[in-house]
């Protein structure tokens, strides 16, 4: 597993989410425990993780998207 992306943006994880949903393409959000256990101060970002295999394709879904700034280098 790989990190995609890591934000405190829900909005963003949910629309990545969504993408990667709509693609067939296995993922899961690491840390969203942690971020609520801190009382969503936005101090612990949420990561989107995904199989090594898979990542050209969710990468490029993401830059389709517009949101390429988003994606982990």
């Amino acid at each position: 597993m790989i990190e995609l992306v890591r934000t405190n943006d829900a909005v963003i994880i949910s629309f990545i989410c969504a993408l990667l949903k709509d693609a067939g393409i296995e993922h899961f959000v690491a840390d969203t425990n942690m971020s609520i256990f801190e009382g969503s101060l936005g101090i612990i970002p949420r990561r989107i993780m995904i199989d090594s295999d898979c990542e050209a394709q969710a990468r490029r879904l993401v830059k389709d998207a517009g949101i390429e700034h988003e994606l982990k280098n």
